[in-house]
């Protein structure tokens, strides 16, 4: 997590990536793939959306398709271990059949997100048809949940346009603050009466966004987004999670251009094997 950043120094570190500090509990990926939710079960966005709350569990078809042993995604530009983490064992999605399941991990707050988001937006409005891209916050400590609720309660008022601006309003006042505390109260109660100004400047109620913000709804997905965490061991923002089976970030791909270049790759590679098994 980078912390109280000048204008200079979150420019500077543009290229990097937010991370856990102190990071989050080791987690045996290989020990918690029983029971594990389907990935990417909250939050899901992009032109594939979920509605919210579904997909809490893969079908036993998803669970055995996603640890059927594949050919590992290779060509000259990109390998294994260099570009990408091979997530063992693989993890099921709630992909429909023939999709290839994209995830973001990401933080309202990170300005490493933020760095990526134009590149994400531009390639939702060109990926390929069987992609279906979903969104997951990180949930490292307080900060991070408090974002964390904040996004799952805009998605659930069907305020998906607010997102946008919410990302716009954090990034823009944690560098004129140097704060990553932007709508964190020191309660609970504190951080919702923020967030239900910050909403209704655009319309939302004080009591519709109350009843969001509280609602087992919003509850079951932000668990939901624990698990995911865990699962995949989630220690820096943004990560790139493709088919449940490959982990990468702008580091390892070299920059936001190739970072979209090797999404569509992995996510062609898994499409193509799959189809041809």
């Amino acid at each position: 997590m980078i912390r109280q950043l000048t204008v200079s120094a979150a420019l500077a570190l543009l290229l990097c990536a937010c991370s856990s500090h102190p990071p989050p509990p080791a987690h045996n990926s290989a020990s918690s793939s029983s029971g594990a939710p389907a990935a990417g079960a909250p939050g899901a966005s992009g032109s594939a959306s979920q509605s919210a709350g579904s997909g809490t569990g893969a079908s036993a078809s998803s669970a055995a398709a996603a640890n059927t042993p594949l050919a590992l995604p290779t060509s000259s530009e990109w390998q294994p271990g260099v570009n990408y983490t091979v997530i063992s064992p693989a993890q099921p999605t709630n992909a429909p059949p023939g999709k290839v399941q994209v995830m973001e991990v990401f933080w309202l707050a990170c300005p490493h997100c933020y760095a990526l988001e134009p590149y994400i937006q531009a390639w939702r409005k060109s990926k390929p048809s069987y992609v279906q891209f979903v969104r997951v916050p990180v949930m490292w400590g307080p900060v991070q949940r408090a974002h964390a609720r904040l996004y799952y309660t805009l998605e659930a008022l069907g305020r998906r346009d607010l997102i946008d601006k919410t990302f716009h309003y954090i990034h823009d006042l944690e560098l004129q603050t140097r704060s990553e505390s932007i709508m964190v109260g020191s309660s609970k109660a504190n951080t919702m009466r923020m967030q239900q100004a910050f909403v209704a400047k655009y319309g939302v109620s004080p009591a519709a966004f109350a009843n969001a913000y509280n609602s087992f709804d919003v509850n079951t997905r932000l668990q939901q987004a624990e698990e995911i965490n865990q699962v995949y061991e989630i220690e820096s923002v943004p990560t790139i999670i493709v088919d449940g089976r490959y982990r990468t970030n702008v580091v390892k791909a070299g920059s936001e251009n190739k970072l979209i270049a090797l999404i569509n790759f992995l996510a062609k590679w898994d499409h193509d094997h799959q189809s041809a098994g």
